[in-house]
């Protein structure tokens, strides 16, 4: 028969969950997944902000498959492999990357959280990763490499109508010491972005009946976008109205392989094209000998019914061999689809979102927390797998099961 008595306090205390105020770790550190810091950021976030990030094109067919592709990738791993110590890192452009995933390009960020672009691009050099600033950033080219330079700065382009700006454009990303330039080619004109339609978002934001009433759920969100330096585009002369309107009023739509030449005569550091979507123009960019393609639907955000970048891997990389490295973007929510992403062929990842929901949920702390997340995930991945590097990925560890049919996944808003 059981004996009954009284606990001890000593016994009862590690059992209680609560922690102090103000001492325990606050709820960003707390995040396990890149899922749980966009929720805090769904929190923290005006909705039309917060939908700008989290939103893509129409139906949000491309957001919805791409994530689908990852879910579909099947793992065989090995066992009794030494793994105590694991190798993340992959070579980029010639020079290591501490892990499988950069950060990639995002407009309006000091828009998402006041700190801006200084705080994603710390975080990076902090890791060992590269960082691509937007041409839609709003930190100055150079303004980031004065107080990151230590970081491996790539800058993305946008060719604009006015060929002198485009010009003075490359020639200020020279000369503040970026290492490469990365040009998108998949906004010729804007994507059907119908959440920020539908918020009747505007950059900067109007501050309308709506956004003052909106004022009362997020004061520390407009306190800082007011008390701090004007939102405004470091690029761009061109400001004001709606995303669309500046895609399609500022970027040239006419925009062909003679400018990837022009870039190439113009820029003397390496040249990456961004948005590639066939394998046919893959190997059209491996011919013109640029030194870097990301396969890309633009994270679903420019055309809908887009094929998965994921999907397309394999076979551009069977296309073109080593000639040019690859990297793809868009879907990218947990460090096994970068391990995944290079299984399959490619040399690195670019995440966005995962990033931005940390930037939205606390700045450079939430920025260095999906980085840690991440990080974490590629390293448990990878011990599961029985690598002990990325380099000992082979054929078979990684592949797709088949797609049976399924509709791509509702898009949570």
């Amino acid at each position: 028969m059981t004996q009954r008595r009284r606990p001890r306090w000593s016994e009862i205390e590690p059992m209680i969950g609560l922690r102090a105020p103000f001492t325990g770790p606050d709820r960003v550190q707390r995040a396990a997944t890149i899922a749980d810091l966009r929720e805090i950021a769904r929190r923290r976030t005006p909705r039309a902000v917060f939908d700008y990030t989290d939103g893509a094109a129409g139906e949000e067919l491309s957001l919805g498959r791409s994530r689908e592709s990852f879910r579909r990738v099947e793992f065989r791993a090995h066992v009794l492999r030494d793994v105590a110590q694991v190798d993340t890192s992959v070579t980029v452009l010639g020079a290591p990357s501490a892990l499988p995933f950069m950060f990639s390009p995002t407009g309006f960020t000091r828009m998402m959280h006041h700190e801006g672009e200084p705080a994603v691009a710390r975080v990076a050099a902090e890791f060992g990763i590269p960082y691509v600033l937007s041409t839609l950033g709003t930190t100055s080219v150079e303004d980031l490499a004065a107080v990151t330079p230590d970081a491996r700065r790539w800058f993305q382009l946008y060719l604009w109508r006015e060929k002198v700006s485009r010009a003075e454009l490359v020639q200020r990303v020279a000369d503040s010491g970026y290492e490469a330039l990365m040009l998108t080619v998949d906004t010729v004109t804007a994507g059907s972005r119908l959440r920020d339609v539908r918020n009747g978002l505007t950059i900067p934001p109007q501050l309308s009946l709506r956004t003052l009433a909106g004022m009362a759920r997020f004061p520390r969100w407009w306190g800082n976008l007011l008390t701090s330096e004007p939102l405004e585009f470091a690029s761009l002369r061109s400001t004001g109205g709606t995303v669309a309107d500046l895609i399609n009023g500022v970027f040239d739509p006419s925009i062909t392989l003679e400018d990837v030449q022009w870039l190439q005569s113009n820029w003397s550091g390496k040249l990456i094209i961004k948005g590639v979507q066939s394998v046919e123009d893959a190997v059209m960019l491996a011919d013109a000998g640029v030194d870097a393609i990301v396969l890309s639907n633009h994270g679903g955000r420019q055309i809908d019914r887009g094929a998965p970048p994921l999907e397309l891997l394999p076979d551009v990389r069977a296309a073109i061999g080593d000639r040019i490295e690859v990297y793809i973007d868009g879907g990218i929510m947990n460090g096994a689809d970068a391990v995944a992403a290079v299984g399959l062929g490619a040399d690195a990842v670019l995440v966005g979102r995962a990033y931005l929901y940390g930037v939205m949920a606390g700045g450079e702390a939430g920025v260095r927390r999906a980085a840690q997340i991440l990080q974490s995930e590629v390293e448990q991945t990878m011990r599961l797998l029985g690598i002990a590097s990325l380099a000992e990925l082979t054929p078979g560890m990684v592949s797709l099961r088949p797609d049976v049919g399924a509709s791509a996944p509702t898009i949570r808003r």
